[in-house]
């Protein structure tokens, strides 16, 4: 597990990256600045059967650099490791010591090919820069080369196929068509997002899988580092040589934490063995893979070619909360913990708390009592939230706001508790001490006990959203020290719980509050249908994260729930052996909600929705470095304030019009679920969690962070500035 916060160490090493995709956008109008192609002239020759040579002419005053040329081969071509020559030392503003090239430069490339395979096909991509005024550099510039294989390396592709299919047939009795050469069935590559922290990614085509279990990885030579892997969840299978294991189909993406002393080393060698299988065919040796990962400045490394790395956030963005003073943190938590009481989310729980106060109108002690006990509740699940959310991201979990109900369990749960304390406000149930120690019990029983519970609950259903002034509080919170994060949460449990606080303290205020009476009950019932429609919500979100299954067991244990609830009305009075029955009962609810927790999240296809791009940082860093405007929108379906940004702005005819207008290309993060790739967007913005709203202006530029509850106004400024 990581050991410190992730979001505060990635983003030095980052910041570098993301400014090699923004400086090339400078124009290249009346400068006297060469076309790439002229001021790099790429030629190749294939005529040396299993050797690709290739030849830079590189102009006047201009350099290219060594660790930025990067070979993707196409289907069927396999390519083995780039040779080149040592180029001059240099030290680069942003990539600190680099190698680079002047004049000219030849290279090698070995290969091999698929059976049937006649041309070699593959993209090189290099980059560099201009020397003298006006100094730039090149966006990365990719050639796709299309040339004919000798013949003798298209015979000795055939005789590389009929090994494979032998090899297949061996190692499997059904067949799936011919397997892929090793290196393109699973290709790896690497990047430091910082010096403590890697990602590593796995491609493979549809129909290969890889092992979790069967995966080893060390520093080659320094036995005194440590690598750490952070595992997302895979896709259970029972396998005939291993058992029941977890796999990975399509891609995998696994962060890792370096531990150990790195003693100021700016590269590293990390060693990779995996082994995976094609579905119905053959199953690979155990493969090993050495991968040159550069530290300092973050430059992928790759088994074999791949995409552009991700692109880091710009300074402005990244450093902005971390200057915030500890004070001015304290006053926007506050301001947030009130603004909070008027969000929908919150709203429900509310509802029990007003009751409660009404109820407690003759007596101006009961009201002290009653807001003093629901307060203490209130704060006290700060701190715990708090303290658990910090600690889960210093051992280096992507946890923030709201992050909880991405456990389609804690969901359910939820509901179930929303559905009962609704029961009971609608007077079908009455709890008393003998079900007390649950949730719903706690939250609707009266006295000092049942007013902290509702202070808990509050808490609880008030993450799914984040009110103005809430998200720069959080997001100083979650890279302070510990203690000033700590003030923060409790500056925000006490906004929260204000209200309840001045009614109960301040006599003219309490003297508002109409008089306790008959119609109070009627209101009670009233006030039951919000929680009703809350629990419909969470059975919603529940279905986006774990599908219908998930809904359906949840019903089911609604069922159970309610006559657990009827069979407890029924044995008042009765004997220890009806009582006990509501334990049996009870214990049946758990039932569905065991089976609901160990559902996989179901297979989502990959669409377009009405000109929405699904995020992804290869995505980003393409469409930038085109020069084209994006609109980041970082999403959940549990996130309340997001859900009200989208029907507001979002999905009106008026946005996407205005994205016409812009050019802005409209791109969708959503987190519903746990996903490493945009947990690390978020962190990299200091966001604690979503909403997160960025726009990247036309021809590169730093990323404009949005506050999170937008307007229409706003975000048509954002985007008209940004397609300048």
């Amino acid at each position: 597990m990581r050991s410190t916060l992730p979001g505060r160490l990635a983003t030095r090493a980052l910041l570098l990256l993301g400014l090699l995709f923004v400086l090339p956008a400078f124009a290249q109008e009346d400068d006297g600045l060469l076309p790439v192609t002229e001021a790099y002239r790429l030629s190749a020759d294939a005529s040396t059967p299993g050797v690709l040579k290739l030849h830079w002419e590189i102009a006047p005053d201009y350099y290219l650099y060594r660790g930025r040329m990067k070979f993707k081969p196409a289907d069927g071509v396999t390519l083995g490791e780039p040779s080149f020559p040592d180029g001059e030392k240099h030290h680069d503003e942003y990539l600190g010591d680099v190698e680079i090239y002047h004049h000219a430069i030849d290279a090698s490339v070995p290969y091999t090919v698929a059976p049937g395979t006649t041309r070699l096909r593959l993209g090189v991509q290099f980059q560099g820069c201009h020397e003298v005024e006006p100094k730039i550099c090149y966006p990365p510039h990719t050639e796709q080369l299309d040339l004919p294989l000798p013949a003798s390396a298209a015979a000795a592709a055939g005789s590389l196929g009929s090994a494979l299919r032998q090899l297949g047939s061996a190692g499997a009795g059904a067949t799936a068509g011919a397997p892929l050469p090793a290196e393109q069935a699973f290709k790896l590559e690497a990047v430091a997002q910082d010096p403590r922290h890697l990602l590593l990614r796995w491609s493979m085509p549809d129909g290969y899988y890889l092992y979790r279990d069967q995966t080893r990885l060390q520093v080659r030579g320094d036995s005194r580092l440590t690598l750490t892997p952070q595992w997302p969840a895979g896709t259970r299978k029972d396998d005939p040589h291993f058992g029941t294991v977890t796999v990975y189909y399509r891609q995998l993406e696994l962060p890792v934490a370096v531990e150990g002393d790195l003693d100021g080393r700016r590269r590293l060698v990390l060693e990779a063995s995996f082994q995976g299988c094609q579905d119905g065919g053959l199953c690979y040796p155990l493969m090993t893979r050495a991968l040159d990962v550069e530290l300092g400045s973050a430059v992928p490394a790759a088994g074999t070619p791949t995409a552009t790395a991700p692109e880091a956030p710009p300074v402005a963005a990244a450093q902005g909360p971390l200057q915030a003073r500890l004070w001015f943190a304290l006053l926007l938590a506050f301001a947030g913990g009130l603004v909070l009481n008027l969000m929908p989310c919150v709203l429900p729980v509310l509802s029990i708390k007003a009751v409660g106060l009404l109820e407690s109108g003759e007596s101006p002690a009961h009201a002290r009592a009653h807001a003093i006990a629901y307060t203490a509740g209130v704060l006290l699940s700060f701190v715990a939230l708090g303290l658990g959310i910090l600690a889960l991201r210093s051992a280096g979990h992507a946890l923030g706001w709201g992050t909880q109900l991405q456990q389609p369990l804690l969901v359910g749960v939820l509901a179930l508790v929303m559905l009962a304390v609704g029961l009971s406000m609608s007077g079908l149930v009455q709890f008393g001490a003998s079900l007390g120690n649950t949730g719903a019990g706690l939250a609707a029983r009266g006295g000092a006990l049942g007013d902290f519970f509702t202070g808990v609950l509050a808490v609880v259903v008030a993450s799914p959203c984040t009110a103005p002034f809430m998200g720069s509080a959080l997001a100083y919170a979650f890279a302070a020290p510990a203690w000033h994060a700590l003030l923060v949460f409790l500056a925000l449990g006490l906004g929260l719980a204000l209200p309840f606080l001045a009614v109960g303290f301040v006599p003219a205020l309490a003297r508002l509050l109409p008089r306790p009476g008959r119609w109070m009950e009627t209101l009670k019932q009233l006030l039951a249908f919000p929680m009703y429609l809350t629990a419909a919500w969470l059975a919603w979100v529940l279905a986006n994260q774990r599908g219908a299954d998930a809904v359906g067991l949840l019903l089911v244990a609604a069922v159970l729930l309610a006559l657990t609830l009827w069979w407890f009305e029924r044995s008042r009075g009765r004997g220890p052996v009806a009582r006990a029955l509501v334990l049996v009962a009870l214990a049946g609810v758990l039932a569905p909600l065991y089976t609901l927790a160990q559902l996989p999240p179901p297979v989502r296809a990959a669409q377009a929705d009405d000109g929405v791009v699904a995020y992804s940082p290869e995505k980003l860093a393409e469409l930038r470095a085109a020069g084209t405007p994006v609109f980041v929108d970082m999403t959940a379906d549990w996130c309340v304030t997001c859900k009200a940004n989208e029907h507001t702005v979002l999905d009106t005819a008026a946005f996407r019009d205005l994205l016409r207008r812009t050019g802005t290309v409209y791109m969708k993060g959503d987190w519903t679920d746990v996903n490493p790739t945009i947990a690390a967007f978020l962190e990299q913005y200091h966001s604690p969690g979503v909403p997160l709203y960025v726009v990247f202006p036309r021809g590169g530029g730093d990323g404009r962070k949005l506050p999170t509850v937008l307007t229409a106004g706003l975000v048509e400024q954002a985007l008209t500035e940004a397609a300048r």
